[in-house]
């Protein structure tokens, strides 16, 4: 029997470290290749560390929740053969305190399930060693909890009546993961930006109407379009008068980098957290192209797959919360840029035109630029150049 030892691998971009954010397996078990052995966070993306080889876990080099330097040993195995390393390398387990020992085992007692799948879990209330798993060695897939929850029943239910009773209990859930980064990047961004907000409504009736008769007459062969590639298209033709809102502001070197290249970055909601993926070149896509690329990066950001790339290099930053929009948002910069554009969600509302009211599809803006590089008026007028755009659509179309 040999050893085969398996490294934080280095996943580039100067990456140096890398956050253990779930063991998909334990002490013992015998994993197969191309098993999924455990997954690692960088600053952009979740990376999964499949197995090499066959062979039965003998050591696991740390916990969830902690950074790891890459070539840092990960894992180890007892393999049939030489393996990787000579068969005397002492196993990282027996050099490790007992009470160390003990933390791993209690981790890993726990049902297998992705981070998504506990974060849902928890959100709804279930404990997870109440779902038999149908995934690989028990894992419990969304689709288990899914049914779960569709089949769960509360005291009382079958008889028509209702049971309330007193909750106890408390659950300490550790910041790790997406979330960490999510929590380091926002108190970055409102540590050093002070912020300030511009809220401002849109009447988008007749942007609407036009959306209305692009998709009748294009979206069978070019695919729907939602609001959102029309407030690209407004925003890349505002900047053309504005450079100043689609630039970064270096804090160290006091300078602000400007930039011709709008890479606009698309705030998008997934289980896991909040992630940016970036519309690259975005003056360079017509409307059917954006929409195609930003259903693309949402895919991608939502299932885990996007590169960091995908995820890297935005100027100016988009981030609308959809039908639940509320009114009114104040959005928080994506560091190290200076402006980002929150939509909140569309209503048809009572508006006085021509002396009548009349029902018209209102929309606000809302959103938030760094007082240090950007005066209230500019941010003023750059908000207006985009609602002129969005109040008369052809001007969307005239360059």
């Amino acid at each position: 029997m040999g050893v085969h030892i398996i490294k934080v691998p280095d996943v580039g971009e100067g990456i140096a470290e890398v956050e253990l954010i779930a063991w998909y397996v334990q002490l013992g078990e015998l994993v197969q290749e191309e098993q999924i052995l455990a997954d690692l966070m960088t600053d952009k993306a979740t990376v999964e560390i499949p197995s090499p080889v066959v062979g039965k876990v003998v050591s696991l080099g740390g916990t969830v929740g902690e950074q790891m330097a890459v070539g840092a040993e990960l894992i180890r195995l007892e393999v049939e053969g030489e393996g990787n390393v000579k068969s005397d390398t002492p196993a990282l387990v027996s050099d490790t305190a007992p009470e160390a020992i003990s933390m791993i085992e209690v981790e890993l007692s726990k049902p297998i399930a992705s981070p998504a799948v506990r974060r849902v879990a928890m959100e709804s209330g279930v404990e997870l060693q109440d779902i038999s798993g149908s995934g690989p060695d028990g894992r419990i897939l969304q689709e288990d909890l899914d049914v779960y929850l569709a089949t769960r029943r509360q005291p009382g239910q079958e008889r028509g009546t209702t049971t309330y009773a007193e909750r106890h209990g408390e659950e300490n859930i550790p910041v790790i993961g997406l979330r960490r980064k999510i929590a380091q990047k926002m108190q970055e961004s409102k540590r050093h930006i002070p912020h300030f907000t511009y809220i401002e409504e849109i009447d988008v009736t007749d942007l609407e109407a036009l959306r209305a008769t692009l998709n009748a007459k294009f979206a069978a062969e070019r695919g729907k379009l939602t609001v959102l590639p029309l407030l690209v298209r407004a925003v890349v033709l505002a900047v053309r008068g504005f450079p100043q809102m689609n630039a970064r502001y270096d804090d160290d070197a006091g300078v602000v980098t400007r930039y011709g290249a709008v890479h606009l970055g698309i705030a998008t909601q997934t289980e896991a957290g909040l992630m940016v993926p970036v519309v690259q070149h975005a003056e360079a896509h017509d409307l059917w192209s954006c929409a195609v690329e930003i259903s693309r990066l949402a895919d991608a950001a939502r299932s885990g797959k996007a590169t960091h790339a995908e995820l890297s290099g935005s100027t100016l930053t988009i981030t609308s919360l959809g039908a639940l929009g509320g009114i009114a948002t104040t959005p928080v910069i994506n560091h190290p840029e200076v402006a980002i554009i929150g939509v909140n969600r569309i209503v048809e509302r009572p508006v006085i035109r021509n002396g009548l009211v009349v029902g018209r599809q209102m929309m606000n803006l809302s959103s938030s630029f760094d007082h240090r590089v950007i005066d209230g008026i500019d941010a003023a007028e750059f908000i207006q150049a985009i609602r002129v755009m969005l109040e008369s659509p052809a001007m969307l179309f005239v360059e």
